[in-house]
């Protein structure tokens, strides 16, 4: 029995799979361990009905983390999980390389990360180049869902969204100016607070002001991630995988089209094909 588990900051999705057949699913908050310790992974674990039912017969797990990008990091996750699942080997790496797997399989490729997070990088068909992109919410993350939160929330803050959309806003969040401020920067979990806001640019998709700052996020996106890549591996196919890329995929490639960029493919829960991948 095997366990897959591809994890943003918000999220850690998992399927477990025994000859090749998914036996169970969960999703439960993310696993990142740049953001949390053994102590909050264990209880977040021990809350899982599934997971505690199935812990005993895993004997391999694959997770693909946010955060896990050092050896120091990948070790002390492994470690962590570990202490849940007794009986099982644990292969630990970040995030990209799953996404890479999922959209690649085996073929070289430019993937991109558009989730919770976002993250760029070639991959050669074994491994992921390695970059200088993942600098986290705060410092990066431009076109993610937390970037799409940060704007949407500086946009209000700053009294430049229209009229009907602000009420909406309001009437939907309960939200002020000290409310906001309050959950950014004295509240633990800021990242997962901007990510919540991608409800509201989903409900309002067609809005022409939230078609702006999406695009305005994905100009940010390609310029900051996708072209410095493109011009360093030219002619290679572009794949992108996450919630942002396929809930928007339209707005998505006409950004691209904008910069003369073909996407190849969007998958947007890559979990399914990293199970693909592993069970067989």
């Amino acid at each position: 029995m095997i366990a897959v588990v591809y994890s943003g900051s918000k999220s850690a999705f998992w399927k477990i799979s025994n000859e090749g057949k998914t036996i169970a699913e969960c999703t439960i908050p993310g696993i990142n361990p740049r953001f949390n310790d053994q102590k909050h992974i264990l209880y977040l674990l021990n809350k899982n009905i599934v997971l505690i039912n199935h812990a005993e017969k895993i004997k391999k797990i694959f997770v693909f983390a946010a955060g896990a990008s050092s050896n120091v990091a990948q070790a002390s996750l492994a470690e962590t999980l570990g202490k849940f699942f007794k009986n099982a080997k644990i292969k630990v790496e970040d995030d990209i390389y799953g996404a890479s797997i999922a959209a690649c399989y085996n073929q070289k490729g430019i993937v991109g990360i558009l989730g919770s997070g976002a993250n760029c990088a070639y991959f050669d068909g074994k491994k992921p180049e390695k970059n200088n992109f993942g600098l986290g919410y705060i410092l990066g993350d431009e076109g993610s869902a937390n970037y799409l939160g940060k704007i949407l929330l500086k946009s209000y803050l700053e009294e430049k969204v229209p009229q009907d959309l602000r009420k909406q806003f309001e009437e939907k969040y309960n939200v002020d100016r000290a409310i906001i401020l309050e959950k950014i920067y004295r509240k633990p979990n800021a990242q997962n607070y901007l990510c919540s806001f991608l409800d509201f640019y989903i409900e309002n998709r067609t809005n022409k002001y939230i078609e702006q700052l999406i695009d305005l996020a994905f100009e940010k996106y390609f310029n900051t991630y996708l072209i410095p890549t493109t011009h360093e591996h030219p002619n290679e196919e572009v794949h992108f995988v996450g919630l942002v890329a396929g809930t928007f995929q339209d707005r998505l490639r006409l950004v691209a089209k904008k910069h003369d960029i073909n996407i190849i493919t969007i998958t947007k829960e890559p979990i399914y094909n990293l199970l693909n991948y592993y069970s067989n």
